[in-house]
């Protein structure tokens, strides 16, 4: 049976998608005119309808230009939707820039029989069910939940003329709008007072304040680095891309590489950046921020003080019969609204202005979202370009964006360098994950129960960071928008493989896919090949099963089924189960939706008695061997929970020592093993003597035994060694190995157990063996 039937009641064959309705979050805008009643009383009817349709025409051009869905026209009131079937993470702002362009344009706009229509808008933000093929303009009743009425509610309490908007709605705008708290108010139907803010105007560009230490991007930044040194000392102009998803640490890179780039051969490298907003309100907006970085002119300076700053600029770089109408030119585009000037020629006067600074000096031109530019930005940048090199002079520039970004087509291979950025290892988020931790004044503790969720991205971390409480983390407003624009930039394929991934736990497999989407067998396989090369979604082991790299992204596509699919979804995924396992499927229909491998922070709140890493590594461990014979797959406690368990020679070889009645085994099962951890944990695979070995560092650990109060040790080859880079991002040098202890061995133990559990279909068990305890 379609998945749409089972949502909805009704099969949709005309979307590939398999479900007809979501569960999003959208914002919603709702506008009603002030003084409709007294208006319609004192206008003929024929008079009323032209001024509707005039008033209807002007809000519905305005909403399509902010990618809005009209949902509803309510007598004289609209209403619309933001990211009903698309998001682009910024839906909220588009809501607001959507009803304050409304109010401008109504203003603009000569009324018939000139009346002056004045509207309040409410725009509110919130969880709702949307029927995706109802997601149109007219689409009445595509969206249902509470956040349409808190939207209708809230405009009612706005100004004439004015906006105001939710807490979430404030959340997700709060550097983007000018805004202004009010005095909470009471909405029908709310229990307690509401928070409500009244936007004013969209906010200037605000450089964004980077206080958080830099955490494994050392490679990054030599190679971009690199790149701008041989600019400058070759007089060969280079385009270095930063690139990766949104929150992986883009404009993080691209300060700490201003910072760290000052000089070369003692000469001074003078910066020049800028940065895109989303949704610019002019295309020249950036290369008006670019002049205002290089002549140190602020928003507040007065005109005399702007002409003055620009004059001392162009002075000795541009010829004095040039001077003067380069600096009314450039003056002209810091006073022009909204960012845009005529054809006054300030691109050029900018252009001539940097080219001739190069000539004295490296110049380097940094354009921070490059992605969000208009056409405009984008001839600038490449007239520069060509026109530095044509010279040959030390010019660089330095863009980032996120992938989707083509580069730039005509700059040379040898002189474009495309730095990817890839999420932290364990090691480094956890080291970033203590010090943000530190830095709010929160229990470095918490970095455990954290690191499985952050998924190497530092903003994600960021956010974590400042969202975490006492009870289970759950997933950050900021997360969950960047986690939902990459949802929806896939096509409705893709998307469905990635949710029925999603739904089939931490990692699956594509007949599984196939089984939970009632394909035929085989059609994933593509697109699952697809999402883990060229979208770098998924990561493959060598037994073919996949996983998604993204925590948030797996629990953003997963939260959005509704609960009859979530159970169908249940229900099929324990039907495959039984068939692959060649167990007898269950006859009863299952109601249970299937069940996320979410961490568990039940295990993380005693300290852990291994590292997350070392764990990592111990759980694939006892699944690969399956239990067939092995003692690490049957995690005896007596192996476990006395003295090392592992040794580790200079070439990377893993062993672990066998149980009094083994010692016949195989010395280096743990080898065999640890070798095929690297690709199931998508690490690189064994190079050399090991030093470049991801699993190496670990497996020492493994020898050493259990923390114990915050402490490990990190013992192998005969010798001790500082543990350094650890998650919690302690470091130190036990005299021996710490004794472990019962609770510690338990969690190890009950650790095991779970991975193997779950990799055999079973379930998983309650509690750990009866270990025997070390003094």
């Amino acid at each position: 049976m379609p998945l749409s039937t089972v949502a909805t009641g009704r099969e949709d064959v005309t979307s590939p998608w398999p479900v007809r309705e979501e569960r999003r979050v959208v914002s919603v805008l709702f506008a009603d005119i002030v003084g409709s009643t007294a208006l319609t009383e004192r206008l003929d009817p024929e008079d009323v309808r032209a001024l509707q349709r005039a008033y209807f025409d002007t809000v519905a051009g305005v909403l399509r230009h902010w990618d809005g869905v009209v949902e509803k026209y309510v007598g004289d009131a609209v209403m619309a939707l933001f990211g009903a079937r698309r998001s682009d993470g910024l839906d909220a702002y588009r809501a607001v820039r959507a009803a304050l362009e409304i109010q401008r344009a109504l203003d603009r706009r000569p009324m018939p029989g000139g009346v002056r229509l004045r509207v309040r808008v409410g725009v509110a933000t919130g969880e709702a069910v949307v029927d995706l093929a109802a997601a149109h303009d007219g689409g009445h009743g595509a969206a249902s939940g509470a956040v349409t009425t808190t939207a209708a509610r809230l405009q009612e309490y706005a100004p004439a003329g004015g906006v105001v908007v939710c807490a979430a709605t404030h959340r997700a705008t709060a550097d983007l709008v000018d805004q202004r708290a009010l005095a909470p108010v009471a909405l029908a139907g709310k229990a307690l007072p509401v928070d409500v803010w009244r936007v004013t105007a969209p906010a200037r560009p605000r450089r964004p304040r980077h206080e958080g230490p830099l955490v494994g991007r050392r490679r990054e930044l030599a190679t971009a680095q690199d790149q701008l040194v041989r600019a400058a000392r070759e007089h060969r102009p280079r385009w270095v891309s930063l690139v990766g998803p949104d929150g992986i640490g883009r404009s993080r890179l691209l300060h700490e590489l201003r910072h760290a780039l000052r000089e070369v051969d003692g000469v001074a490298v003078r910066w020049c950046v800028t940065r895109c907003p989303p949704y610019p309100q002019g295309s020249l907006g950036p290369v008006a921020e670019l002049v205002r970085d290089l002549a140190g002119v602020r928003d507040s300076d007065p005109p005399a003080v702007v002409h003055r700053r620009l004059a001392a600029l162009v002075d000795g770089l541009v010829a004095p019969a040039r001077a003067t109408a380069t600096v009314t030119a450039l003056a002209a585009l810091l006073a022009a609204p909204e960012g845009t000037a005529p054809a006054t020629g300030a691109p050029a006067a900018c252009r001539q202005v940097l080219l001739a600074l190069a000539a004295r000096q490296p110049v380097v031109v940094a354009v921070d979202d490059l992605d969000r530019a208009g056409p405009e930005l984008d001839r600038f940048l490449r007239a520069l370009f060509a026109a530095a090199t044509l010279r040959g002079l030390p010019l660089a520039v330095v863009a980032t964006h996120r992938p989707q970004l083509a580069d730039p087509q005509p700059v040379p291979d040898d002189r474009l360098c495309r730095v990817a950025l890839a999420p932290l290892g364990a090691v480094d988020t956890g080291r970033l994950l203590r010090r943000l931790l530190g830095r709010a004044g929160r229990p470095a503790a918490l970095a455990g129960r954290l690191l499985p969720l952050v998924g190497g991205m530092p903003g994600y971390a960021g956010a974590y960071v400042a969202a975490s409480g006492d009870g289970e983390p759950g997933l950050p407003e900021a997360v969950r928008r960047m986690a939902s624009a990459r949802l929806d930039l896939l096509d409705d394929a893709r998307r469905a493989v990635l949710t029925a991934g999603a739904a089939l736990g931490v990692d699956f497999t594509a007949p599984a896919v196939d089984r939970l989407l009632g394909w035929a067998p085989g059609r994933a396989a593509a697109l699952l090949r697809r999402l883990a090369t060229a979208d770098t979604l998924l990561r493959c082991d060598r037994h073919g099963r996949y996983e998604i790299v993204d925590p948030a992204l797996r629990r953003t596509a997963y939260d959005r089924l509704p609960r009859a699919v979530r159970a169908e979804f249940g229900r099929r995924a324990e039907q495959w189960r039984a068939t692959a396992s060649g167990r007898v499927a269950p006859t009863r229909s299952s109601t249970a939706a299937p069940r996320l491998a979410t961490p568990r922070p039940a295990h993380a709140e005693p300290a852990p008695a291994l590292a997350a890493e070392q764990v990592a590594v111990l759980a694939p461990a006892a699944a690969l061997d399956g239990g067939q014979g092995h003692h690490a797959a049957r995690t005896r406690p007596d192996v476990i929970a006395s003295g090392p368990r592992s040794t580790v020679d200079g070439a990377g070889r893993w062993s672990m020592p066998p149980a009094p009645s083994t010692r016949n085994r195989i010395r280096d099962e743990g080898t065999r093993i640890a070798d095929g951890l690297r690709r199931d944990l998508g690490w690189g695979p064994r190079s050399g003597g090991g030093h470049e070995d991801p699993v190496v560092p670990i497996l020492p650990r493994l020898a050493a035994g259990p923390r114990r109060h915050g402490r490990a040790s990190d013992t192998g080859a005969g010798h001790d060694r500082p543990l350094a880079n650890a998650p919690d991002g302690r470091a130190h040098r036990p005299s021996s190995p710490p004794a472990p202890t019962g609770r510690g061995s338990a969690a190890v133990v009950l650790a095991l157990r779970h991975a193997a559990a779950e990799r055999a279909g079973q379930t998983p068990p309650r509690g750990g063996p009866p270990l025997r305890r070390v003094a």
